[in-house]
């Protein structure tokens, strides 16, 4: 299982300019509410117990206030031979409901560490036959050549990349911001 890491940058450390990733900077508190989509030409990879589960050329990130993005990848590029269905629901007021999946690579099984949104509202339309997976639950989750810091906290799925400043909702205290 994945260590979370609490970054210590945000919006103070920042200048402008690049990341050490070559990404352009990006604060979470100048992403949208409600969340946007936006889709992107960079290789998302999923790995644990040396099982790939993801491997996509692109994918679609999901941006909103105080949140790192979390990344929805297409179903062809996922691994759902790996996947066992859920009873766990969760309802966001902006994409709808999302269902959840127990992931089992090798002899490992990671609970409730994927969701999908199968029917969600017409504005995150594009999300439906993606799946989103849990950084904190996984030995190994990329964006491009950089493994990603998870975001704190079990809630939230959004996954930091050293462009990407906070400080991030998901932290014990942070939930109702």
């Amino acid at each position: 299982m994945r260590r979370q890491i609490r970054p210590s940058r945000d919006d103070r450390d920042v200048k402008a300019g690049r990341a050490p990733n070559g990404k352009l900077y990006e604060s979470v508190w100048d992403f949208p509410r409600p969340p946007a989509i936006e889709p992107v030409e960079w290789r998302i990879r999923v790995r644990h117990a040396d099982v790939t589960i993801v491997d996509a050329p692109r994918c679609l990130r999901v941006l909103e206030t105080s949140q790192p993005p979390a990344y929805y990848v297409d179903s062809e590029f996922v691994d759902q031979t790996l996947f066992t269905a859920t009873d766990r629901h969760t309802s966001c007021e902006w994409k709808g409901v999302a269902d959840y999946v127990d992931v089992h690579a090798g002899s490992a099984v990671v609970q409730q560490s994927a969701w999908t949104y199968r029917n969600p509202t017409d504005r995150f339309a594009p999300l439906a036959g993606c799946w989103a997976f849990y950084a904190q639950r996984f030995d190994e989750c990329w964006v491009d050549n950089e493994e990603v810091t998870s975001n704190e906290g079990q809630f939230y799925g959004g996954w930091i990349t050293a462009n990407v400043t906070g400080p991030f909702k998901g932290a014990p205290g942070t939930l109702h911001w």
